[in-house]
């Protein structure tokens, strides 16, 4: 018995030269399409105190179709330009729920371009796709099969700043049910090593992004010396976009597997809860701890658990994972990064990593047990003493927002 989930599957194209300037065309209308309605929508709100709904905004968009100025408007498919101010819709909803930020413009400068179409916009014969004003079907290379009998819903087409075109195909699909078992880990994200697992195991860190150091320098400095403006600089900035890709795709790839190694085997995952944003404000840690790609790696085993049944547990991020001993409780008092071994006063002998997973594991299996989110409590001003009392606090299993 399996789990019914919408599933994106995305795959590599290759458009002719009739097709990428008509997707070019799309990606530049969407583009403004989205920043006018953004536009409307701030001056609305900050000069009036009026909200604008999406109804309107449709509305304001058949208006600009029928000008002089904006009469290409008319030219490409209809159906991107109204998604588009649905994902501003989304974005405004989001920010008044105080779920994000303001919605933001979008740059011509921004290397990643994508337009969706429903399924009105598109056309899925025998294994092929044709898009709306296309008159051939997109040269899909099929990396993999689509799940048997299914049909997309909503097609992605989008183009990254290396110049490579993707399509994504949201389809509804079952996922088999996974081997019941009662296994259970608990995982440390580091630097040194990428992750220490409760079992003592520690996979280590590729590197992906010192890997390419030197590639990636010199393409910056071939590009820092074109001309703005030229198509020397143009080719220049693709290279750099290429080693970029490059990174990117073997970091992803590596972190599937890790996720699915974990989710496969463990019916309970334990991590911590990461500030992300906050320790990339350290200047000496910044660039490694993006090469890592924590948040990454936690969105991968929240969806994941999520699909294939298993348990994610998010610890408290204030939790003393390192400083406190699996062996008997205590809590150290100060423990620098530098120091990746310590002894603890019962003798016990701890590598920092190794030990943190296995007290969020220890935490996190009490929290499945009890329902609620529990640390040992700080040395008591009085006493001086670490007490093991547990104290409960708000439950932290599921899946919190970063």
């Amino acid at each position: 018995m399996g789990r019914q989930v919408r599933r994106a599957f995305k795959f590599r194209f290759y458009p002719t030269g009739e097709q990428a300037a008509e997707l070019s065309r799309t990606f530049g209308c969407v583009r403004l399409v989205y920043n006018k309605a953004l536009e409307e929508r701030t001056r609305a709100w900050y000069g009036e105190q009026r909200r604008i709904s999406y109804v309107q905004s449709s509305a304001l968009l058949t208006q600009w179709k029928k000008t002089q100025e904006l009469a290409f408007l008319a030219e490409v498919s209809c159906v991107p330009l109204q998604q588009a101010l649905r994902h501003l819709q989304t974005a405004f909803a989001n920010f008044f729920a105080k779920r994000a930020a303001y919605p933001r413009f979008k740059s011509r400068k921004r290397s990643r371009c994508s337009a969706e179409y429903t399924r009105s916009a598109f056309t899925w014969r025998d294994g092929r796709l044709t898009l709306a004003k296309m008159t051939t079907p997109l040269d899909i290379r099929w990396s993999r099969p689509l799940p048997d009998g299914a049909e997309p819903t909503t097609v992605t087409v989008s183009r990254d700043g290396a110049g490579r075109w993707f399509v994504s195909l949201l389809c509804q699909d079952t996922i088999p049910a996974a081997p019941a078992t009662e296994a259970a880990v608990g995982v440390d994200a580091g630097i040194t090593s990428l992750v220490a697992l409760s079992t003592g195991e520690k996979i280590t860190n590729p590197r992906h992004e010192r890997r390419d150091h030197a590639r990636l320098a010199e393409a910056q400095r071939n590009l820092a010396r074109k001309a703005p403006g030229s198509a020397n600089r143009d080719k220049a900035r693709r290279k750099v976009a290429r080693v970029h890709a490059r990174i990117a795709d073997r970091r992803r790839d590596l972190l599937h597997k890790l996720s699915s190694r974990l989710v496969r085997e463990n019916q309970t995952v334990v991590i911590e809860d990461l500030a992300v944003g906050n320790l990339l404000k350290n200047r000496t840690l910044a660039r490694a701890i993006s090469d890592a790609a924590w948040r990454e790696l936690r969105f991968m085993l929240e969806y994941k658990c999520a699909w294939y049944g298993r348990d994610l547990v998010v610890l408290d991020r204030w939790f003393p994972s390192s400083k406190l001993c699996a062996a008997c409780g205590t809590i150290r008092g100060k423990l620098p990064l530098d120091v990746r071994e310590w002894t603890c006063e019962c003798g016990a002998v701890h590598d920092r990593d190794v030990n943190a997973a296995r007290n969020l594991l220890a935490a996190g299996l009490a929290v499945t047990a009890c329902g609620d989110g529990v640390r040992p409590q700080r040395d008591t001003p009085r006493t001086g003493h670490s007490s093991m009392k547990q104290e409960t606090q708000r439950a932290t299993a599921g899946i919190p927002h970063l």
